[in-house]
């Protein structure tokens, strides 16, 4: 599964980066900082999967949502929070899944397999 990372700190970014690369079949094609960036990432890395910050600098991320949705009909997104509250906004706004950056990351993990069986 190709994955792209968008979070505006790039310290997230490289753990999720090096936690992600221990599974020989997720591949982190692209990062991004803000939603600018990531629009122009995914028309370049054509990621499956967005781990998307839900306080991604840019746009608001309910209008990001529909314009990856827009480029790529099939990219799941899984919406990254240290707030549990944005959980209910984020599925809502039409992320796959929702995983606190609290949580333990075997629950990344798991959201990002329960992903990858609707894709095959």
């Amino acid at each position: 599964m190709r994955i792209l990372i968008a979070d505006p700190q790039l310290s997230v970014r490289s753990a999720l980066k090096i936690f992600l690369l221990q599974e020989p079949d997720l591949t982190v094609v692209a990062e991004a900082s803000d939603s600018q960036e990531l629009l122009a990432k995914i028309e370049t890395a054509h990621p499956d999967l967005v781990l998307l910050d839900w306080e991604l600098p840019g746009q608001p991320i309910e209008t990001v949502l529909p314009s990856l949705r827009a480029i790529d009909p099939q990219l799941a997104a899984i919406a990254l929070s240290g707030r549990s509250e944005s959980e209910r906004i984020a599925l809502a706004a039409g992320a796959n899944a929702f995983v606190s950056k609290t949580d333990p990351p075997a629950r990344l993990l798991t959201a990002i397999r329960v992903i990858q069986l609707d894709h095959d």
